[in-house]
């Protein structure tokens, strides 16, 4: 692995980032230094540099039907900029300030009509960006922190989530309740490894979800980065399946799993039957030593077949998707690492680029940003 492009602009850890998939090779970073810069990686030094909080910003997101519109989160507040006219850029034209507590991550659907944001009380609130008004509160799914959140590109109305409680919570936002709900936190007989993992709790740091380009490469998973050092690949479909054959189940025999408001109850649990359909990226397979913080799936090359995740033990670990299918067939998770590159600081985050080149885009902890080219 040659050395890294870095990547200078912030004053101040490099907390967040993503990448243009209309535009190849521009990049946008954001810092502790409530700073945002834009990059394009055909050019030595960073674009624009500007200062639009006074505090961290925790997310960023690109409006998917034009990504001239670019959402940031800091303290409780999402604002919204509009990058066409360079000029009057860092004036943000929007501002929702719906969640109560702090912002931990935004997100965008892929029809452009709603924007996700997570804060520290659990809440996910879920904001019509066309008619700028808050659409649906969704809470009680997490009793703790919501660390994450990524909408399902090919169910419209269906969003998931992950805290720092080591749930992972699937939810109808139209009907504001959680679909079925995953707590890690529960003993797992399936992968016995997982108790000599490592100490930490199993919390959700941050998730990953294919777009809708991706899925002949990736299949309808879920991608889980976890504090205990595992990545978890979740078949979407295959968990929702059993909700849907459960619940098909209890209505031939004249029964149904109601919770106190009269609502079905959602599906919970990691020990169901549906546990084979789960792939363990661990310790035994070269994984994380340590919490994992974030995990993408690439832009470059072929779409989505590959999975990134970077970690608190210093390390990003490059994972080949298409092998999923055939591990969760044989029981085992061979080869399914292609690449382990080593740094010197714990990752904040991570994105990736569709060029052929300088396309891995790492925020650790320091205040340079660096860019990795992986094939």
């Amino acid at each position: 692995m040659t050395e890294p492009r870095r990547l200078r602009g912030h004053k101040a850890t490099a907390t967040c980032c993503i990448a243009s998939r209309d535009r190849s090779g521009v990049v946008a970073t954001a810092g502790e230094d409530g700073c945002i810069c834009l990059f394009d990686m055909r050019c030595k030094d960073a674009q624009h540099i500007a200062e639009v909080a006074q505090e961290p910003i925790s997310s960023l997101s690109f409006n998917p039907g034009n990504e001239d519109i670019m959402y940031v989160s800091c303290g409780n507040e999402v604002k919204c900029f509009d990058l066409h006219n360079m000029a009057s850029a860092w004036t943000p034209f929007k501002s929702y300030t719906y969640n109560k507590e702090e912002i931990n991550q935004i997100s965008c659907n892929s029809k452009a009509a709603f924007l996700a944001s997570t804060d520290d009380g659990g809440d996910v609130k879920i904001i019509d960006i066309r008619q700028h008004c808050l659409y649906k509160t969704l809470r009680a799914g997490h009793s703790s922190i919501c660390s994450s959140v990524q909408f399902i590109p090919w169910r419209s109305w269906e969003v998931i989530t992950g805290g720092l409680d080591s749930k992972l919570v699937m939810w109808d936002f139209s009907k504001g309740r959680p679909v079925k709900i995953m707590d890690f936190g529960l003993p797992d007989t399936k992968n016995s490894s997982n108790g000599a993992q490592c100490l930490n709790p199993a919390f959700v740091h941050a998730i990953a979800v294919p777009d809708v380009d991706m899925l002949d490469k990736s299949d309808k998973i879920c991608v889980v980065a976890r504090g205990d050092g595992i990545v978890d690949v979740i078949n979407i479909e295959s968990e929702l399946a059993v909700i849907r054959s459960k619940t098909s189940a209890k209505a031939q025999k004249g029964s149904s799993s109601t919770s106190k408001d009269g609502v079905p109850a959602a599906g919970t649990g990691i020990l169901d039957e549906n546990a084979r359909k789960r792939l363990h990226l661990d310790y035994s397979v070269g994984g994380h030593a340590a919490a994992v913080s974030c995990v993408s799936f690439s832009l470059f090359g072929e779409k989505g077949k590959l999975i990134i995740s970077g970690g608190n033990d210093k390390s990003v670990k490059v994972w080949d998707c298409s092998k999923y299918d055939g591990a969760v067939q044989t029981g085992g998770n061979s080869d399914v690492l292609r690449l382990n590159i080593n740094l010197s600081k714990k990752v904040n985050w991570l994105c990736t680029t569709p060029t052929d080149s300088e396309n891995l885009v790492v925020c650790d902890t320091t205040k340079v940003v660096k860019a990795y080219s992986v094939s």
